[in-house]
């Protein structure tokens, strides 16, 4: 059998990486997403982007996504090695070897983000493939952590929900953020939110969310906490744009003030306010899928579902 030589890529070996020759499915995020054009916007890099190559063939590759202005990779979100029996082997040699240069600054390896359609588990071939690639990262060292549902949403084509009048909205300084991100956390559905409180604590997990918040590139006076006519906190918005779309990136309501439909008018003024700061433009928003009372919500607020994500997580964290 031919050697196998697994390397990252050279600057400018962008059709290296796009020889890849082998079928691809469609409805799969990788096959969708346009690597020259992500190369050139800089979230994905030639140092991030891993290569298998077999006799002069590329059988395998993965792209590790970041930000523009990242310095180390956010997330593994491309992964494909040659359908057929050889699959999960080959996907799994890659990251073997790929995977460990990619740990961030806190010495993990980031999260592996399978995007797949609505209702894949109902198509075989679908699920063989999805399969395929969850088995390549369980044996690299991953393991199934969450999975999300992915929405859209636009006022154009989806219509606007009423806005609120039980809230009032107010931009807040550090310390009140910080105050009301405890609050929301204490009880929080979130699986992301409930590790970083279980590793670090209460404190620190609110800290470290507000830190997360600010690598949004949008004007952090967008951010609002809202509080009832009476004065009481109700809850905290970040409408927010990543380095693609206008997107929900934080929505919570403390706990004393759930069970009152609060969410509601929150998502809705955020629809409103990103209607108004990026008007024309398709809206994203994701939440996990156990956590039901907020999935119930975006769909009353007509956000369509058009991923669902598998969140595979480093077995050492």
């Amino acid at each position: 059998m031919p050697e196998l030589t697994i390397r990252p890529l050279r600057p400018g070996e962008t059709e290296l990486f796009l020889s890849y020759p082998f079928e691809r499915l469609p409805g799969l995020w990788e096959t969708a997403r346009d690597y020259a054009a992500l190369l050139a916007a800089r979230q994905y890099r030639p140092e991030h982007t891993w290569v298998a190559i077999e006799a002069g063939v590329v059988v395998a590759r993965a792209c590790w996504w970041c930000g523009p202005d990242d310095t180390r990779p956010a997330a593994l979100d491309w992964l494909e090695a040659m359908p057929g029996p050889r699959q999960v082997a080959l996907g799994t040699k890659l990251l073997l070897t790929a995977h460990d240069s990619m740990r961030n600054d806190d010495g993990k390896r980031p999260d592996y983000h399978l995007f797949l359609p609505p209702g894949w588990r109902d198509n075989p071939v679908m699920r063989d493939w999805a399969r395929a690639r969850m088995d390549a990262a369980k044996n690299a060292g991953l393991q199934l952590f969450v999975e999300r549902f992915s929405y859209r949403w636009s006022a154009e084509r989806d219509g606007l929900p009423p806005r609120g009048a039980r809230l009032d909205y107010r931009p807040a300084d550090e310390a009140q953020l910080l105050v009301a991100l405890r609050e929301i956390l204490a009880d929080t559905l979130d699986a992301h939110d409930r590790r970083s409180i279980a590793q670090i604590g209460l404190d620190r997990a609110a800290q470290q969310q507000l830190e997360d918040l600010a690598w949004f590139p949008s004007p952090r006076d967008w951010w609002k906490l809202a509080y009832t006519k009476s004065g009481e906190l109700a809850g905290l918005i970040v409408p927010a744009r990543n380095h693609r779309v206008p997107v929900i990136a934080y929505i919570g309501v403390v706990p004393a003030q759930r069970g009152r439909g609060y969410v509601n008018e929150l998502l809705a003024e955020m629809m409103w306010m990103l209607s108004e700061f990026a008007p024309g433009e398709e809206v994203g928003a994701d939440t996990d899928m156990g956590n039901v009372p907020m999935a119930a919500a975006f769909g009353r607020a007509g956000f369509r579902v058009t991923d669902e994500r598998i969140v595979m997580t480093d077995a050492e964290s």
